[in-house]
């Protein structure tokens, strides 16, 4: 049964893919209405975040970002669908990358890199940063429980080259490709929180102090990898835009936890940004700490 459904739902999704854009995103706004106005999907939680971390906007500035943040949800999950049948040539224009010689200059260091980013904006077509690299790349992700689906995440996202590897295989994964040689971008978003029993470190995020990932970094630390962040941006719809920030380009120089500390901190000047291209729907903040 699972499987009938599952190719129901793909021959759907394909259908939807090869719409010319105009009705691509005219569907997106009806998805809007839909998921915002009536059906509410996770509007409480989404409310609640903003206001706990915005403080300083208005009650009206906070409902222009929520309103805002799910026209985006929408396009951003229509796009996923998009990647199954858009075209290499037409991805490149649509997400480009500032400065494409600074992350040269990083596999020129002959080291592995972890690529830190966060759930904002586009982070799904950031997969054509296999089009400009000589590294392999390799995206971590949770495994879904249904095969027939996982499969169909793992043919989006890694159509372009990618390949994917569940988070329980990850230390393994990165390990075994070091010790034979092999160099890679292994891309980490890192920005939901742990559970407080796996907790190492906390951290002041958005004015609350949080548990904070520091698994990229630990393997950073002992395997020896360079660390960069990738700052996606939303240029207009359906087009984004990704600049590469530095972490470190020596991780044994740095202080424990300095590399996860500096991660939060962009995440946290883009979502000051342009807070609507957040992900609010996640419990970030759900074990911070009382003040």
């Amino acid at each position: 049964m699972q499987r009938i459904v599952f190719y129901l739902v793909y021959a759907l999704l394909w259908l939807i893919s090869i719409l010319p854009f105009p009705i691509f995103y005219f569907i997106s706004d009806c998805i809007f209405v839909l998921i915002y106005y009536i059906i509410g999907y996770r509007k409480k939680t989404v409310r609640s975040n903003i206001q706990l971390t915005l403080p300083h906007l208005s009650k009206k500035e906070q409902l222009q970002v929520e309103r805002k943040f799910y026209k985006y949800m929408c396009d951003m999950f229509m796009e996923m669908i998009k990647t199954l049948t858009i075209s290499e040539s037409e991805i490149k224009k649509r997400f480009s990358f500032t400065n494409i010689d600074l992350f040269h200059e990083y596999e020129n260091k002959n080291k592995s890199i972890i690529l830190f980013y966060a759930h904002y904006a586009s982070w799904e077509w950031s997969v054509t940063l296999g089009f400009y690299t000589k590294f392999k790349g390799y995206g971590i992700y949770k495994k879904l429980k249904n095969p027939y689906f996982d499969k169909l995440v793992r043919d989006i996202r890694s159509k372009f080259g990618a390949t994917l590897i569940d988070t329980k295989d990850t230390k393994k994964s990165i390990t075994d490709n070091q010790k034979n040689g092999f160099l890679g971008v292994y891309g980490f978003i890192s920005d939901q929180t742990p559970t407080r029993q796996k907790a190492k470190y906390w951290d002041t995020f958005m004015g609350h102090e949080v548990p904070i990932h520091t698994g990229g970094e630990s393997l950073a630390r002992s395997l020896d990898m360079n660390v960069l962040y990738m700052k996606v941006s939303k240029v207009k719809r359906g087009y984004y835009e990704a600049t590469f920030i530095p972490i470190t380009d020596n991780i044994n120089a740095e202080p424990e936890f300095e590399v996860s500390k500096k991660f939060i901190r962009e995440v946290e000047k883009q979502i000051y940004e342009a807070p609507e291209y957040y992900f609010w729907t996640h419990k970030r903040w759900k074990h911070k700490k009382a003040q």
